[in-house]
C-alpha cells in the first residue's frame, strides 16, 4: 500500500503570520517534521499541502512534494480532513496518509516508523499520537450556577503520588495515521484504532507566540538534527564578506578599502576560541590588508578561487571528521562548503542558494552579529553532545 506523509502548511495563521516557516532554532518550522519524515525512510511520497507561495519553496526545499490546495479548503474554517480529502482526490495511488503537524518540531523518525509498522503490518485502520499527562481534573463550574465543582479523575481524601498513579494518555495532535476507506468516510479516527504514546519530551506544540522561546530550547534539547549523531565542534570556517562583514565595501579618494564589522562578532570569535574552537576565515576576494587590520588572530585565506578545496586541506591537515567541522557562508561559493561541513549556517540577508543548503539560518544579518549568534547555537549544540555523553 502506497503511504503517503501529508503536513497540511495553510498560508493563513491568525496567531503568528506565516508560523509554518517562522524560523524555530535556525530552521523552518516545517523544516523539522519533514526532516523526520524524509529521515524515516517509510513513506512512499512526502507532501505539504499549502496555498503559499513561499510555504511551497520551503517545503521543496527540505525535498517534499507540494500540493497546491484549492481556496476552498484554505478558509480559517477549514478542516484538516476536508484539506485530507481533497488532497486523497488528486493522488489517487495513494493508500494511507499519514498526517503529520506541521507545529511539532520534536517528532522522531523512530515514532513514525513504528506507527508505520502499526499500519503496515499489525493491520490498524488508524493510529494517533498520544501523550501522558498527570493532570487532576475538575468539573467546570459556569457563572452564575449554584453548584460546586466535582473532582472528575481523583479522590482528594487521597490524592495520588505522581509516581503511584499512571496518568491520562491525552492526544498532543502531532499525527493521524488513516487509511483511504476510512478518510472517505470522513473519518481520521475509527475502524481498528491504536493508539501510539510519544515520550512527553518531544509532545512539543506550537500554538501562540509566547511559546516559541520555550520551544527553541525544547527543540534545541530535545529534537532531531539527523541521522548521525552530533559531534563536538572544533573548527568554525567563516566567510569574511557577508558573514563577518555586511559585504559593503567603501572606497576612499586615495583608493583605499574599508569595511565595517560588528563587535558582538569579535567578542562570539574569541568566545569559541576559550572553548578550544579554532577559527579561521576565507574569502574570495583579496582582502590581506583588511583581515592585518582588524588583528582577530585567526588563520585566513584570501583570494581562495575554490573555496571547498580549502575547506578539505584544513579539516585534513587538522585531522577532523566533517562532523567536526561548522561553516558560516552567505554566497553561491559557499554552497558546496555549507553542505559538506556537519554543522552549517548563513545570516539572515544570505543568497537563496545558500540558505538551501544550510542547515541554520541566523536572525541577524551580515556583519551584525551573525558570527556571535551562530557561535551562541554551536555552543547550544555542544551542550546537546555533552548531555547525551553522559547519559
Amino acid at each position: 500500500p502506497h503511504l503517503a506523509a501529508l503536513v497540511l502548511a495553510r498560508g493563513g495563521s491568525k496567531g503568528i503570520p506565516l508560523k509554518n516557516i517562522k524560523l524555530l532554532a535556525g530552521v523552518p518550522l516545517i523544516g523539522w517534521v519533514l526532516r523526520a519524515a524524509i529521515d524515516a525512510g517509510v513513506f512512499h511520497s512526502i507532501w505539504v499541502s499549502t496555498d503559499h507561495d513561499e510555504i511551497e519553496k520551503v517545503a521543496k526545499q527540505f525535498g517534499a512534494q507540494v500540493h497546491r490546495r484549492s481556496p476552498e479548503v484554505s478558509q480559517d474554517s477549514s478542516t484538516s480532513l476536508e484539506a485530507i480529502t481533497e488532497f486523497l482526490n488528486h493522488h489517487h495511488e495513494v493508500d494511507i496518509v499519514g498526517n503529520i503537524q506541521a507545529t511539532s518540531p520534536c517528532l522522531h523518525p523512530s515514532d513514525l516508523i513504528k506507527v508505520a509498522d502499526l499500519i503496515q503490518k499489525e493491520g490498524f485502520d488508524s493510529v494517533f499520537s498520544v501523550v501522558r499527562r498527570h493532570q487532576f481534573r475538575w468539573s467546570e463550574v459556569k457563572k452564575g450556577e449554584n453548584k460546586m465543582t466535582e473532582p472528575q479523575n481523583l479522590n482528594p481524601a487521597k490524592r495520588y503520588r505522581r509516581q503511584d498513579w499512571p496518568g491520562e494518555l491525552y492526544e498532543n495532535g502531532s499525527f493521524y495515521f488513516a487509511k483511504r476507506h476510512l478518510i472517505e468516510k470522513g473519518y481520521l479516527q475509527g475502524g481498528k484504532m491504536a493508539y501510539y504514546e510519544m515520550r512527553a519530551e518531544h509532545s512539543v506544540d506550537i500554538d501562540i507566540d509566547i511559546d516559541w522561546p520555550i520551544a527553541e530550547q525544547r527543540v534545541l534539547s530535545f529534537g532531531y538534527f539527523g541521522k548521525e549523531p552530533l559531534k563536538e565542534v572544533k573548527l568554525l570556517v567563516c566567510s569574511i564578506d557577508g558573514c563577518l562583514t555586511n559585504g559593503r565595501i567603501y572606497v576612499t579618494e586615495d583608493h583605499k578599502e574599508m569595511v565595517s564589522y560588528d563587535y558582538r562578532d569579535i567578542v562570539g570569535i574569541d568566545l569559541l576560541k576559550k572553548r578550544g574552537i579554532q577559527v579561521r576565515l576565507i574569502s574570495d576576494r583579496d582582502c590581506s590588508k583588511t583581515l592585518s587590520a582588524m588583528q582577530l588572530g585567526c588563520v585566513a585565506k584570501a583570494n581562495a578561487t575554490n573555496k571547498l578545496q580549502v575547506l578539505k586541506d584544513w579539516q585534513e591537515d587538522m585531522g577532523l571528521s566533517w562532523k567536526e567541522v561548522a561553516y558560516l557562508g552567505n554566497e553561491e561559493s559557499d554552497v558546496e562548503c555549507l553542505k559538506q561541513a556537519g554543522m552549517s549556517g548563513v545570516p539572515a540577508d544570505a543568497c537563496a542558494a545558500a540558505q538551501k543548503a544550510a542547515g541554520y539560518i541566523c536572525k541577524s544579518r551580515g556583519g551584525c552579529g551573525a558570527v556571535r549568534e551562530f557561535a551562541e547555537h554551536i555552543f547550544l549544540l555542544l551542550e546537546k553532545v555533552n548531555s547525551a555523553r553522559k547519559q
